[in-house]
């Protein structure tokens, strides 16, 4: 198997070079993306493929449930490298709804290590329990709090000394939260979308 997957590379890289003369040595000579991606590690969401973006167009960090957490320096050396190294533009958290991680969140099963991580979740779905709550079935109240866990990552992202920094040193950036469907492969814009420190508490804010 891992044969075929070294066979189907050189494939692709031949088709690439076929379609676009040159693209590969452009590619090595630099990176200058213009956005961000934040989203999950599931398989069905390939982040370049769903916004039709080629190699070097994005810059893309994922892990379980689209999370950004203040304390993880993985997710924060990539903002800070993206931001002040690549100077995107745009930082897109990118959740998807049937999120694994969600859904085990909102269940109470002993799953071991990765409940700290999913605790995060958890904390979110307790806050929003009463609109949680008006949910009709378990799957829709899995859905939602997908998009609620998509708002509560872009403020996270809002607050963060790196981003704080590039508004106040008035870089031009904007945060964007959206949600993708694997069922039909569209993705919804969940209209969060923050510009400046003006929509953030001031106690978070950088003069």
């Amino acid at each position: 198997m891992l044969n075929d997957l070294l066979a189907n590379n050189k494939k692709w890289a031949e088709q690439m070079e076929e379609r676009h003369p040159g693209f590969f040595q452009q590619l090595a000579e630099q990176q200058k993306p213009e956005y961000l991606w934040i989203g999950c590690s599931d398989s069905r969401v390939p982040a370049n493929e769903i916004v039709g973006l080629m190699p070097g167009e994005l810059f893309v960090h994922r892990n379980i449930a689209n999370l950004v957490l203040h304390t993880d320096l993985n997710c924060i050396s990539v903002l800070h490298f993206a931001v002040e190294v690549l100077q995107v533009k745009h930082i897109i958290v990118c959740g998807h709804y049937g999120c694994g991680g969600v859904r085990a969140a909102l269940g109470n099963q002993d799953l071991g290590l990765i409940d700290n991580w999913l605790r995060h979740i958890k904390d979110i779905g307790y806050s929003y329990r009463e609109i949680l709550a008006e949910e009709p079935s378990k799957d829709s109240r899995v859905d939602r709090l997908c998009e609620l866990n998509v708002k509560q990552q872009v403020a996270n992202i809002c607050k963060t000394k790196v981003v704080q920094r590039a508004w106040q040193q008035g870089h031009e950036l904007a945060v964007h939260g959206w949600i993708y469907s694997i069922e039909d492969g569209v993705i919804k814009d969940l209209n969060v979308d923050v510009h400046d420190q003006s929509a953030m508490p001031e106690i978070y804010n950088i003069y």
